[in-house]
């Protein structure tokens, strides 16, 4: 049973899987059929819509053919139906040449001389067809403005259809010129209305931004491919509903925006199309866009739609409109300060100070977080010659007016009697430098903080307003900077007028109320800081440019005695920045103020240091106790950290160097290199051969490391026959082998260093590398004069300043200019290099390029100062650059290799951080001494007697005297070079000499000396002679800073014989 009824089952499933295969394939069929007769209705309408286009095609191109031959067939009518049918078919593609001879046929019949009823726009008073045309010209007007955009104006034929669309525009959106209407002038009302409809269409559809892809595509390129008449004719268009709507806000903001923000529009308007100006003049435009984009929200609606790069196109055309326009400035000059304000503002937004994955590079805005339109780069360089107009003179005197207006009192400089009866060489240095403040026949007043103004007065505010303007530009246009500091310079009487005015602010004066300042997060605070930070940067930048003859002798800008003040100024300013813990938290706009403010100083303290304008101690701070600074250093003090970073000067030179000495013996204690009760200090013995100190020394030391060179050194001399030479290295030894060594590789003849023409100071040989190794040698060198500061072993080594400036890194500062330091080069040559600075004529007749010959041992070589420089002529443009690129090689590029070489033997020992306290002067004391006079009676305090020598022995007595009153300084510094091989005294007294100077008694001359004998010491000690010395000269041994001297009868024949000894420098022969 159960077999059978699973057959049953079985068959009945088969039955309804047939039915149901069957059911759908009668419906996939009927589909199909549905389907291909679709497929066939739409081919049919296919074809049929295709023959019909292509009939209509036919009745086209055939009216134009009767046309051509017979221009009375063109009637408004027939133009109107044929209008229709292009219309009806129009594919770009295909048609575009049809619709040209339609535009053109509409045009030819708008010039119909002879009946109204011939022109196209008499449908206009039709009843019949009035709508229907309308409609008509609104469909051609936007094909018109379709085709534009994909338009290239510089192809001819292209431009040749832009003259063409842009025709039937300008005749249909404006009745004007509408033969019907100049003979009906009844009709003027209702055709302008249907004009202004016509526009109110296109403008919905997109009118504007047809005209700013054009307007952009023509003008954008690094020429122009708009003809006048195109430029003339796109700007009539673009106004035409700005006037229609009385300059309503909205049309203004498409004006502004479609217009306006292409870029360097204006410039081209100049020179292509002047007439468009008058417009601007007659409607008052410029006017309108200031008081528009003065409205916060407004211009932020504006920016936001431009972005970055067509903001800035816009800001550039309403600053040359402003150039162009200057009475409309003089009236609207806040709201013209706010509206670009505002502008940079915006761009500023998008200014980043790194390059990244999501920057991209501007030729005006440096890196910027938004992709650049770089359809726009070609005309960037126009867009910063209209920028550079807000920078102008014509501009700077409109804004800056207040400033300029203010006169600055003079005063005939006071010559008292006791000036004229001194003769200047006796003056004392205060009355020096009185009389260079005084040199001119009339001179300034000293401006000081006098206070008086209030700051919430109109002018104050005026005058902050546009110092926020220029810092905003100096912060957003990071590529143009310098131009923008170069043009805020150029006005000799701004600056000192603008530090008469930071003067003049506040109850008690500038200094008071921008202190007050840096506390407060107002918006007025932040105003005045702003004034005071642009102060500083042009400043800094006029400073930075200046040579020595036009800020010593010729005085521009500032007086001497008005940098003096205005240092004092910025002096306390950013110590009480430091030292109020104001920097510690200091961000965003109070850490620009800061590095402002601390780059102005530096650059005149730099200044000061190359040669002096201010007077002694004028840099210190007499409220601040070197014993609290260098106590909050040992705690990790942030503050006091801070001082000696940025302003080291603040503190007394000595207790700097006292620091220095500091860091170095607590470094010496970390690395274990003292003696202490539980360690001795590993020693490193070297043997030197007299005649081969140099290359025995090179060879043994070169190989230490930089601990080993910090460390005891024990030096045993031998002489050419190998035999050890008697004397044990307490340190003198190797001082005398330091000395040694270093005299012989700072002699010009060895070819490693060059003397400079002068003063004969050093400086690495451009030719050193004739030599074999010669970067090694430097690198030893370095190391070795390293070691000499470390010990504190002062050496007569004199730097050319440029040199020591790169030693301390001084080369890689913002503010350092490489023409500044030339003149310790070569002083010949800086003046030749900045003659052509003041050369009146035509530099590009002096036959100069970008290179620079130079004779090498009797071989003339060019050097080129940038690539392909030998071809590249000097001009008057590029002059400046010229002089900075030649001192530059001069200075560094010749001699980079050695320089980087000695550099990293010296800090190899010498730590740079520990350097960054020392001004270039103050390094060269570091290694060779003190430059003032020396003083006897310290040295005297600390000088130790051998062989019965004592202080009250007649000898002593007569030699000290002798010093003091028979010897002239420049004796005395000889004296001193005698005994000690230097002739400065250390920076710190002769404590710190070492070994102490002293003084012993010899009987006999120097070979057969064998040291004190209970003798020679009772007879010295009792001035009994053994025998007569008359005949024999003192002696010295540098290398323990001991002055041999002969027990003299008579205090004439000492003074003789020392004079002889210390004129022929006679050295000494080691015991």
């Amino acid at each position: 049973m159960s077999k059978m009824f699973s057959v049953t089952q079985t068959s009945k499933s088969q039955f309804l899987d047939k039915a149901r295969q069957a059911r759908e394939e009668r419906k996939g069929h009927k589909e199909r059929e549905r389907a291909a007769i679709m497929i066939q209705a739409l081919v049919r309408r296919y074809l049929c819509r295709c023959k019909l286009h292509k009939e209509i095609r036919k009745e086209v191109d055939e009216f134009f053919e009767v046309c051509n031959a017979d221009p009375s067939k063109r009637t408004p009518l027939s133009i109107f139906e044929i209008a229709r049918k292009i219309l009806f078919v129009f594919k770009k593609a295909e048609d575009q040449a049809r619709f040209d001879n339609l535009c053109r046929c509409i045009l030819a019949s708008m010039e119909a001389e002879n009946e109204i009823k011939m022109c196209y726009v008499s449908l206009a008073y039709s009843k019949e067809f009035s709508l229907l045309w309308i409609k008509q010209v609104k469909d051609i007007l936007w094909i018109c403005c379709e085709l534009l955009k994909k338009l290239k104006p510089d192809i001819l034929q292209d431009s040749k259809l832009v003259t063409l669309y842009l025709t039937v525009l300008v005749s249909f959106t404006d009745a004007t010129n509408w033969k019907t209407v100049q003979l009906k002038e009844g009709l003027r009302p209702a055709m302008n209305r249907i004009c202004e409809n016509v526009m109110g269409y296109l403008i919905q559809k997109g009118f504007y931004s047809t005209m700013q892809v054009l307007l952009t595509n023509g003008l954008a390129g690094s020429r122009p491919s708009l003809s006048k008449a195109t430029l003339y004719a796109t700007f009539t268009l673009v106004l035409r509903p700005v006037i229609a709507a009385h300059f309503s806000d909205n049309q203004l903001r498409y004006f502004l925006i479609s217009f306006m923000s292409v870029p360097a529009v204006i410039h081209h308007l100049c020179t292509l199309a002047p007439e468009c100006l008058i417009s601007f003049q007659i409607h008052d435009l410029l006017r309108k866009f200031i008081i528009y984009l003065s409205r916060e929200d407004l211009c932020s609606d504006i920016c936001t739609c431009l972005e970055g790069s067509h903001t800035l196109c816009l800001l550039s055309n309403i600053v040359h409109l402003g150039f162009l326009n200057g009475k409309i400035m003089e009236e609207e000059v806040n709201l013209f300060v706010k509206a670009l304000t505002d502008m940079l503002s915006s761009c500023q937004i998008y200014v980043s100070q790194k390059k990244s994955n999501l920057t991209h590079w501007h030729a005006v805005l440096g890196w910027f977080s938004q992709k650049v339109d770089y359809s726009l780069r070609e005309s960037m360089p126009l867009v910063a010659k209209q920028l550079q107009y807000l920078w102008g003179v014509p501009i700077i005197r409109i804004l800056f007016s207040d400033v300029l207006s203010k006169k600055l009192e003079s005063q005939e400089p006071a010559q008292s009697s006791a000036h004229s009866s001194s003769s200047p060489n006796n003056l004392p240095v205060k009355n020096l430098f009185k009389r260079a403040f005084q040199k001119s026949a009339s001179v300034r007043n000293i401006l000081k903080p006098i206070g008086g103004k209030k700051v919430d007065s109109v002018e104050v505010q005026k005058v902050c307003s546009i110092c926020v303007l220029y810092q905003a530009a100096l912060t957003t246009l990071t590529q143009i900077k310098l131009q923008i500091l170069t043009g805020l310079t150029y006005l000799d009487d701004l600056l000192p007028k603008l530090w008469a005015f930071i003067c003049e602010l506040g109850p008690q004066g500038g200094l008071k109320l921008f202190l007050e300042c840096l506390n407060n997060d107002n918006e007025e605070s932040k105003r005045l800081l702003a004034m005071l930070m642009l102060f500083c940067d042009c400043s800094r930048h006029l400073i930075t440019i200046l040579d020595e003859i036009e800020l010593y002798e010729e005085q521009i800008s500032f007086k001497m005695e008005e940098l003096v003040t205005i240092s004092s100024f910025l002096n306390s300013f950013v110590y009480k920045m430091i030292w109020d813990g104001i920097l510690e938290t200091a961000k965003g706009e109070k850490l620009e103020l800061f590095h402002s403010v601390h780059g102005w100083l530096m650059v005149l303290y730099e200044r000061d240091c190359r040669r002096r304008f201010a007077p002694e101690d004028h840099w210190l701070r007499k409220d601040l106790k070197p014993s609290i600074l260098f106590q909050e250093l040992d705690k990790g003090k942030k503050r006091a950290n801070h001082l000696l970073q940025h302003i080291p000067h603040v503190i007394p030179h000595k207790n700097r160097v006292l620091h220095f000495r500091t860091i170095v013996t607590k470094e010496k204690e970390s690395l274990g290199l003292v003696e202490t009760s539980s360690a001795s200090p590993s020693v490193t013995h070297i043997t030197i051969r007299r005649s081969r100190m140099l290359e025995d020394g090179y060879e043994q030391l070169r190989k230490l490391q930089a601990k080993a060179i910090k460390g005891v050194i024990r030096v045993k001399f031998v002489n050419d026959l190998g035999v050890d030479e008697a004397g044990i290295d307490q340190d003198g030894v190797f001082k005398e082998f330091l000395e040694e060594i270093i005299k012989k590789v700072f002699n010009p003849a060895l070819n490693l260093f060059k003397t400079t023409s002068g003063d004969e100071r050093l400086y690495p040989s451009p030719t050193s590398n004739i030599q074999e190794n010669h970067l090694q040698l430097f690198e030893f060198v370095g190391k070795m004069l390293g070691k000499a500061i470390y010990e504190g072993i002062v050496v007569d080594v004199p730097f050319a300043s440029f040199f020591l400036s790169q030693v301390l890194g001084h080369h890689h500062s913002t503010f350092y200019s490489s023409i500044d330091e030339l003149p310790s080069l070569d002083s010949e040559f800086y003046k030749n290099l900045t003659s052509i600075k003041r050369y009146d004529g035509d530099v590009s007749d002096l036959g100069l390029t970008l290179s620079y010959d130079e004779d090498v041992m009797g071989q003339l070589v060019c050097h080129e100062l940038i690539p392909g420089g030998k071809t590249i002529p000097v001009t008057n443009e590029n002059k400046i650059s010229y002089i900075h690129l030649m001192a530059h090689f001069r200075m560094r590029t010749q001699i980079k290799e050695q320089t980087n070489a000695f550099i990293h033997g010296f800090r190899c020992i010498i730590n740079p951080e520990w350097l960054r306290m020392f001004s270039t002067p103050e390094m060269q004391r570091l290694i060779s001494g003190d430059n003032a006079e020396i003083d006897l009676e310290d040295l005297k305090k600390h000088t130790v007697y051998y062989g019965g020598f004592h202080s009250s022995h007649r000898v002593i007595v007569w030699l000290w005297d002798i010093l003091a009153n028979d010897f002239t300084p420049e004796e005395r510094a000889m004296f001193l070079k005698f005994v000690t091989s230097c002739s400065r005294p250390p920076l710190l007294g002769f404590t710190y000499l070492k070994p102490h100077f002293s003084i012993r008694c010899v009987e006999v001359s120097d070979d057969q000396d064998t040291g004190d004998t209970l003798g020679s010491v009772l007879r010295g000690f009792f001035t009994i002679r053994k025998k007569e010395p008359g005949g024999r000269l003192p002696t010295s041994s540098t290398c323990f800073n001991l002055l041999k001297l002969p027990n003299y009868s008579k205090k004439s024949i000492l003074r003789d014989k020392l004079r002889y000894a210390i004129s022929m420098n006679t050295g000494f022969e080691l015991s």
